[in-house]
């Protein structure tokens, strides 16, 4: 196989597509995020069943999760304690599932999604180091919502609009290290900046319809975006680096405790792509 080489600023990968193993008779559908636990176990969150599929670092199959529980896969984040946060878009649903796969929370009621309120058609879900999370109500809403670590809804922000604080679908969602959390306003072309508690503080341009968001222990931001390309982005908003890894885009990204960074890639390909630091 041809082997393929990306830059990041001063960072170089190896493309693996597809990567990971599973067993014979499992096929990955509707891809649209990805997660690494503590043991850099990847789950891979998916619109199929199951829709939560688990891999060592590796690619080896562990397990599953969610089987039954979860109807449409959209957004997923992994805490330090390996609880897992998904959401369920059509649903209008986020899950806590314990590490043993175990439903410790659940909110948003999928026979009554509201109009502002949480949720209708959440998009993704970040966990704040104070244990507070934020969720992009995406589809329906263009509202971001913070709850307590408990699920206890804190506030809201954020209306339909391209002005400050507006979104055309909050996509994706993070906190970075200075505490700012930072939205994906996808159809908007950019990525937004609040304080903890939703002050719009400046915003990131130069993006085409970003997808997801992730931030490495050194604070550097990536970001996808439906070029398709991967953009690395410093904490002052500097570029550093973009490559383009994935031949439709990153609907969901990660990485592992080593620098390598995963990808997933949805239809029509619906697989994982993997990029090994060099």
């Amino acid at each position: 196989m041809t082997r393929l080489t990306v830059v990041l600023g001063e960072r170089r990968y190896d493309v693996v597509r597809p990567w990971g193993q599973l067993p014979e008779g499992l096929l990955l559908s509707g891809v649209s995020h990805v997660a690494v636990d503590s043991a850099d176990r990847l789950y891979i969150y998916q619109r199929s069943d199951p829709p939560i599929v688990i891999l060592d670092r590796d690619g080896h199959y562990v397990g599953a999760r969610g089987q039954g529980l979860l109807a449409d896969a959209h957004g997923m984040y992994i805490d330090g304690a390996d609880r897992l946060f998904v959401i369920d878009r059509d649903r209008h649903q986020l899950h806590v599932l314990d590490g043993s796969g175990v439903v410790a929370l659940t909110l948003g009621d999928p026979e009554h999604p509201h109009l502002q309120a949480p949720f209708n058609h959440p998009a993704d879900v970040a966990v704040a180091r104070n244990g507070d999370f934020y969720v992009a109500d995406g589809y329906g809403n263009s509202r971001v919502h913070r709850f307590s670590p408990d699920g206890t809804l804190l506030s809201s922000w954020g209306n339909p609009g391209r002005g400050p604080g507006e979104f055309t679908t909050p996509h994706g969602v993070w906190e970075d290290a200075r505490g700012r959390i930072l939205v994906a306003d996808r159809e908007n072309d950019r990525v937004q900046l609040f304080s903890a508690i939703g002050e719009y503080l400046t915003e990131w341009r130069d993006f085409f319809h970003p997808m997801d968001i992730w931030a490495d222990p050194e604070g550097l931001v990536y970001i996808t975006d439906q070029i398709p390309r991967l953009s690395l982005v410093a904490l002052d908003g500097t570029l550093m680096g973009r490559c383009r890894p994935a031949l439709y885009g990153g609907h969901g990204i990660w990485g592992d405790s080593i620098g390598d960074l995963y990808l997933a890639e949805a239809a029509p390909m619906d697989r994982v792509t993997k990029l090994v630091r060099l």
